[in-house]
């Protein structure tokens, strides 16, 4: 079963290029959302594994949400990965994306890297839903 992405980013080039990029690979569906007002809604309907939220965004930015999400009664436990043009490729966190908390990542980052970040927020997500049961 392929792996649900949501990708918020108020430039519609930008999200429709990764989309493209992730799904080629063939083991994402992508829902692309250029409207930050309706991320909690397409979140609820498309119910991805994962979300990659833009931090600069004409009508909110992507921290505060990031804080809807959270408080959210049927998102809050959807790993996010902040992509941004606020941080350069060499100001990125060098080996494996960082671990618990928020992922902060460049736009720039190379594809092979954002997959390994987005495979472990998934991976840890699975691993504490298994330990829930």
């Amino acid at each position: 079963m392929k792996k649900r992405i949501l990708v918020v980013d108020d430039e519609p080039d930008f999200s429709g290029v990764l989309k493209l990029q992730l799904e080629t690979l063939g083991y994402y569906e992508v829902l692309e959302e250029n409207e930050p007002a309706r991320v909690i809604q397409s979140g609820r309907q498309f119910d991805p594994d994962l979300i990659i939220l833009d931090i600069m965004m004409p009508e909110v930015d992507g921290s505060e949400l990031a804080a809807r999400i959270k408080s959210d009664r049927v998102l809050w436990d959807i790993p996010v990965i902040f992509l941004t043009a606020l941080i350069l490729g060499d100001e990125a966190p060098s080996g494996s994306c960082s671990r618990g908390g928020h992922t902060f990542l460049p736009k720039s980052i190379p594809m092979e890297k954002l997959i390994e970040c987005i495979e472990g927020k998934i991976g840890e997500k699975n691993a504490v839903s298994a330990g829930a049961r």
